[in-house]
């Protein structure tokens, strides 16, 4: 039976903590989420419902700066794989699903580069590719208000850092109609569509959740994805899939067919329904792949 939504804190070694929201079944097959940029630990309702039925124990959790984590200046992608160890020590689990969406994608791919042992099967899902590949148009089909946050953060960081202040209290203020129109130029038709009601809410506070303490998270996460991850998708060896939609202008399909091509092994769902926002209502189907390797 669900003993419903708990909040924990983990130590993470060094004196850092690390916040981790659990639903599901306690003793469960455990699935770990890594969140979005900037998302937090906060569970989506629909999740939680699916985790209840198929006997899932769902854990999410704040990455470095974000919500109730301490943050780490510096931190990289492959940093991640350490915090996912001390969770799953401390919840005693020594095997996990993994996925994670958006900005989440790389953390979970370096989980399955550096966990083999422990990630029995690895998501990634609307996920960001590595930046700087030659070759590869890391722009292309990108709404404009990514690509100008981007852009900024190269040709000026100290003004980046100051854009992302103040989106950060945007945010804070924001109602989730009012969140909904400042990412309208991302939106593509199937993203506009499902942006209301209880997903507007959720991603509205997930959001706020991670921002609350503070605008050091959002800026280490983005600097960690631009820069190496610090381990190579080829060293990959767990089951890996791929899931992306050619309707995202978050994270152009691009992005999802270069990972494909490029983890070995992987295999890919690149979807014409969807776009980015809409691969939170596919996560039913995400824990079943994943299940599967237990």
């Amino acid at each position: 039976m669900s003993s419903g939504v708990e909040t924990r804190t983990i130590s993470a070694g060094g004196g850092r903590e690390l916040c981790v929201e659990l639903a599901g079944e306690p003793e469960g097959k455990p699935i770990l989420y890594h969140p979005g940029e900037p998302m937090s630990r906060r569970l989506y309702g629909g999740w939680i419902a699916d985790a209840e039925r198929k006997g899932i124990r769902l854990i999410g959790y704040d990455r470095p700066g974000y919500g109730g984590s301490t943050a780490r200046p510096g931190h990289t992608v492959a940093s991640a794989a350490g915090d996912v160890r001390a969770i799953a020590e401390a919840l005693g689990h020594d095997r996990l699903g993994i996925w994670g969406i958006s900005g989440g994608g790389p953390y979970a791919l370096g989980c399955a580069a550096l966990l083999p042992g422990m990630a029995v099967a690895v998501a990634a899902v609307a996920s960001v590719a590595p930046y700087g590949v030659e070759g590869f148009d890391y722009f292309a089909g990108m709404g404009e208000s990514n690509v100008e946050s981007f852009k900024l953060y190269f040709s000026d960081p100290e003004a980046s850092r100051v854009d992302l202040r103040e989106g950060r209290e945007e945010i804070l203020a924001a109602t989730p109609e009012q969140f909904a129109e400042s990412v309208r130029s991302l939106l593509s038709p199937a993203d506009a569509e499902v942006l209301t009601g209880d997903l507007a809410r959720w991603l509205t506070e997930t959001n706020q959740l991670a921002l609350s303490a503070g605008d050091q998270g959002w800026w280490d996460d983005g600097v960690a994805h631009l820069a190496g991850w610090g381990f190579d998708l080829g060293d990959i060896r767990v089951p890996v899939k791929i899931w992306h939609g050619r309707q995202d202008r978050f994270v152009p399909v691009q992005h999802g067919q270069w990972l494909a091509a490029n983890v070995p092994g992987a295999q890919a769902e690149i979807s014409d329904r969807d776009g980015h926002l809409t691969m939170i209502g596919r996560v039913g189907e995400i824990h079943d792949w994943l299940l599967q390797y237990f």
